[in-house]
């Protein structure tokens, strides 16, 4: 099932995030240094006109300088001037300034005034700029400008780049997301048609569509080497099942003549006993062929057709009864845990071969006085069926290999077998779907079978 976050691991998307983190902080840097000229410059204009009024008004005589002062404040209909006149001692004479703030310097640059200043008619300002000057009389001038607009000029610059950013960015992770919903769709689809394929289906091809694009070229690479894969194993697996085909029937006739030798001797002779071993080869050989086309059928997809609903626990349980005596005369245990579990697809017949020949094989390579067990779980994808042994277990280089035709390990060599049991096990897990998992268990081995539901993997 597809999830939203599906959208974001994909090549396109994270190549569109790489690009889009890389604008988002180059854009910051631009607006960055975009705010701190304008800001500059704005600051150097206010400062640069407030000092030049201050020395215009200084220069003025008495009665002119009032005049030119009055109208400074009442010619700006926002109100933003203001100007006072102080004694040497900073008392106020006149003005709508009242008193002279600290940090002003008397014939100094242009100061800051944070906390605004204190005016006769009742009007606040929060950013201030003002300059201090004194006159020939020894009084002193202080004229100030209101500089929040100025400031608010930057801000509304640095806005306007922001949401300028943001209108570029959103829209650009919108278009990626969109552009990476067409690649993605089809990534799943060839991993739909994978599916198939990796059960044993190789008739199965990749979809290709009329593009021609990357996706297109790798699906072609992938259709060509299948068929390759198909015609090899096609003829490896035609050989293989036409010399075990061969070979049975001429088999079963040898094991009939040496039969009907054997009855002409008397049980006790050595002839009998001799012929009895030719026998038992004769039968070892005529189980492995039978094997090797039982694995044979199974690998035939066709088979699928045969699936319905059926009872794992009545299987398990029909297991457990049949190699109970089995595990007792040889002084095992064989336990059976069993919840309640639901019903699975599956050809009912094929599973109660699995789960017998991992029984089969847990008793075979338990010693006497051990213990198997047969545990089931639920799971949402499917149930679990693990099947543990006290025996050696199986080596983890050797996990992989066990489910190979006629490999045996060398520990296992002296052991009865075919080395073809856990194969007819892999070759029914691929048919259905499953997973065969090989692991260790507390005291010997561990075969997991995840009788998984196809449809929500």
């Amino acid at each position: 099932m597809r999830r939203l976050t599906d959208n974001w691991r994909s090549t396109t998307a994270r190549l569109i995030l790489i690009y889009g983190s890389f604008f988002a902080l180059w854009g910051i840097v631009v607006i960055g240094l975009i705010h701190w000229q304008a800001a500059s410059y704005l600051t150097r204009v206010s400062n640069e006109l407030i000092g030049r009024q201050a020395d215009y008004f200084s220069m003025l005589d008495e009665p002119t300088r009032r005049h030119a002062l009055n109208d400074y404040v009442s010619l700006e209909t926002r109100q933003l001037n203001a100007w006072g006149l102080f004694d040497a001692h900073g008392r106020p004479l006149a003005g709508t300034i009242t008193a002279l703030p600290p940090k002003v310097v008397v014939n100094g640059p242009v100061a800051i005034v944070p906390q605004g200043l204190k005016r006769n008619d009742g009007h606040a300002h929060v950013s201030v700029r003002a300059a201090a000057v004194r006159l020939e009389d020894g009084h002193i001038l202080l004229v100030s400008r209101d500089t929040s607009i100025v400031d608010r000029i930057g801000t509304i610059i640095l806005q306007a780049l922001l949401w300028g950013m943001s209108l570029t960015v959103v829209p650009g992770l919108l278009g990626g997301w969109l552009l990476t919903r067409g690649p993605l769709r089809r990534v799943h689809a060839i991993r739909e048609a994978t599916l198939p394929i990796m059960r044993g289906d190789l008739a199965q091809r990749l979809p290709v569509s009329r593009r021609g694009d990357e996706l297109d070229m790798l699906a072609g690479i992938v259709n060509a080497m299948l068929d390759e894969i198909e015609r090899l194993l096609g003829e490896v697996k035609g050989v293989c099942d036409n010399i075990a085909h061969d070979l049975r029937t001429p088999l079963t006739r040898l094991r009939a003549r040496i039969y009907r030798l054997q009855q002409q001797f008397d049980e006790d002779s050595s002839e009998n006993a001799t012929l009895e071993a030719c026998l038992v080869d004769t039968d070892a050989l005529l189980n492995r062929f039978r094997a090797l086309l039982r694995i044979s059928e199974l690998e035939n997809q066709q088979r699928r057709a045969g699936f319905d609903q059926v009872d794992l626990a009545e299987i398990l349980r029909e297991v457990h009864a049949l190699y109970l005596p089995l595990a007792e005369d040889r002084g095992q245990q064989l336990e059976l845990q069993l919840p309640s579990l639901p019903m699975i697809r599956a050809d009912r017949h094929l599973l109660l071969e699995a789960f017998s020949n991992l029984v089969g094989n847990a008793i075979k390579f338990t010693p006497p006085g051990g213990r198997v067990v047969i545990r089931a779980r639920a799971a949402e994808d499917g149930p679990w069926v693990d099947v543990c042994d006290s025996g050696p277990g199986i080596p983890v280089d050797q996990r992989v290999a066990v489910t190979r035709r006629f490999y045996r390990a060398e520990s296992c060599r002296s052991t009865p077998g075919s080395g073809l049991g856990l194969s007819i096990v892999s070759a029914i897990a691929r048919l259905h779907g499953y997973t065969l998992q090989i692991a260790d268990s507390e005291s010997g081995a561990r075969l997991s079978l995840h009788c998984r539901d196809v449809a929500s993997v």
